[in-house]
């Protein structure tokens, strides 16, 4: 690394570390857990979402001549680890990481309001029909999320040998509502021969691809899942540390012990994980990055949840008290963009078509071998 580049390099994590200093502020005083409890009932946290608008906080990674407000994926992961820590019910991958991105690649306009994106489920069905000055779509997408809150739903639709990105008014749609484990809206939306105007219409640049949105989904969430399960250690310890039994903390029995240092180890593996696949999307995910980190943040949301309710007991269960907040969306966020069992057999897959030769240099450098 050159001189330059080290350079570049601290002056880019000093940028991010501000970034996420200022992103705490603004979550610790707006999205406390009887905001995340009362989303849960409404399907949103309307002051929470034009807070984060104000800051420029939703389009963090999306270029500002398109309207964004620039920086890195990297910065935009930052700010979706911080999200994560206070389980925040808005749809902030959805709206820069994915749905701007896609947008922006394409030269359609940014919504000014919340964006959502379907990223192409197998039951998904779009059609686009008709062309310039002409334009309509019929469909269904299924669990789309925040559909019925976001001002716009991006999608990918094939015609001919052709791929268009459309930037779909969710108020022209009937949105059936629908929730995942935590209460998040993942809904049902039906197009039926809906007009397009032209500036809602583009042709897909060739990077621009379902499986590209899929990755930027899984890096989303593996971001999420991170700094849940931040918040997951912090409240353990705290909790073990004040809750006595027979005269003393229950964090100092053996076997309280053990659950705390697999939750700080599974946050861990998660944390770096995620870091890894954001860093090195540059300007894109990379699939294998992205791969590991899904996987490891999958598996670490399934352990960690599992040991901080075994140490919290029955108060973990409450609506009153943080952790269930944090460990549903866990247990929702590692099947969603993408199962581990989805990211295993794909990375399996692969590694395997390496051969020999560039296994062992993948695995040992993360590099690629020409």
């Amino acid at each position: 690394m050159s001189e330059r580049e080290r350079a570049n390099h601290r002056h880019s994590a000093d940028d991010r570390a501000l970034l996420t200093e200022v992103a705490t502020d603004l979550f610790t005083d707006l999205c406390t857990p009887e905001t995340v409890r009362a989303a849960e009932e409404t399907g949103w946290a309307g002051p929470l979402w034009d807070a984060l608008t104000a800051a420029g906080f939703p389009l963090v990674s999306v270029p500002e001549e398109a309207g964004g407000s620039g920086g890195s994926v990297a910065d935009a992961c930052a700010v979706l680890r911080v999200a994560g820590r206070f389980a925040a019910p808005v749809p902030l991958a959805e709206t820069g990481l994915l749905a701007g991105w896609a947008l922006a690649s394409a030269g359609l306009a940014l919504p000014a309001g919340p964006a959502t994106v379907a990223v192409g489920r197998p039951a998904d069905a779009l059609e686009l029909t008709g062309g310039p000055g002409g334009w309509r779509v019929s469909g269904r997408l299924h669990r789309v999320p925040w559909a019925g809150e976001a001002e716009r739903v991006v999608a990918l639709a094939q015609r001919g040998g052709d791929r268009f990105v459309l930037s779909l008014p969710a108020a022209g749609a009937a949105v059936v509502p629908g929730r995942n484990l935590a209460g998040e809206p993942r809904d049902t939306v039906n197009f039926d021969d809906l007009a397009l105007p032209d500036d809602a219409v583009a042709p897909a640049p060739e990077h621009v691809t379902a499986d590209a949105l899929l990755l930027r989904g899984a890096l989303g969430r593996a971001a999420l899942i991170a700094g849940a399960l931040a918040r997951v250690t912090d409240l353990t310890v705290r909790y073990t540390n004040e809750r006595e039994q027979f005269g003393r903390p229950v964090a100092r029995f053996q076997a309280v012990q053990h659950h705390l240092v697999r939750i700080a180890e599974e946050a861990q593996a998660a944390g770096m994980a995620a870091a890894v696949a954001a860093a090195s999307a540059d300007p894109d995910p990379a699939f294998f990055d992205v791969a590991a980190a899904k996987i490891v943040a999958g598996e670490a949301a399934s352990a960690a949840a599992k040991a901080a309710h075994q140490a919290h007991g029955a108060i973990g269960m409450t609506k009153e008290y943080e952790l269930g907040q944090l460990t549903r969306r866990l247990w929702a966020w590692r099947d969603e963009y993408g199962s581990e069992r989805h990211w295993s057999s794909r990375l399996g897959r692969h590694l395997a078509e390496l051969g020999a030769d560039g296994l062992w240099p993948r695995l040992a450098t993360g590099l690629f071998t020409d």
